[in-house]
């Protein structure tokens, strides 16, 4: 079964009431993952998830708590000084910023095939990662 890294705004939109055609396609695209892929995530992106929940969209912290706790069927990579270190040399070999390259290297390091993201160029590979923004 293929692994696709999630990044942190498929996440978020899941719960942006604001957005609604996104929210809709983020929540199937979490029910896609779980029947036809692993999902992976890493603690930058529950952090970044939690964050945006409260600060953004102004969602009660145990609300978001509770939220977060579903990703808990996720795999999760550990955010680690080797992933950082792989991280560092990724943003300066690739021209990213350094938290896009850590979600790069949080996703190699748990050999996940794609990385969805709205935040990197779409069908782009960096590390023999494709890059696919579901939701164009």
């Amino acid at each position: 079964m293929s692994k696709i890294f999630i990044d942190t705004n498929i996440l978020v939109y899941t719960c942006d009431n604001s957005e609604k055609d996104k929210q809709k396609q983020c929540r199937n695209l979490l029910k896609t993952i779980s029947l036809d892929y692993i999902g992976v995530i890493s603690t930058q992106v529950l952090q970044e998830f939690y964050v945006s929940c409260v600060k953004k969209l102004k969602i009660e912290p145990l609300l978001a708590k509770e939220i977060f706790t579903s990703y808990e069927r996720f795999e999760v990579v550990q955010i680690s000084q080797d992933v950082i270190k792989e991280a560092i040399d990724c943003s300066i070999l690739n021209k990213i910023s350094f938290w896009d390259s850590l979600i790069v290297s949080a996703a190699q390091h748990a050999k996940c095939n794609e990385i969805w993201s709205e935040d990197l160029n779409d069908g782009q590979i960096i590390r023999g990662l494709k890059i696919v923004n579901p939701i164009k």
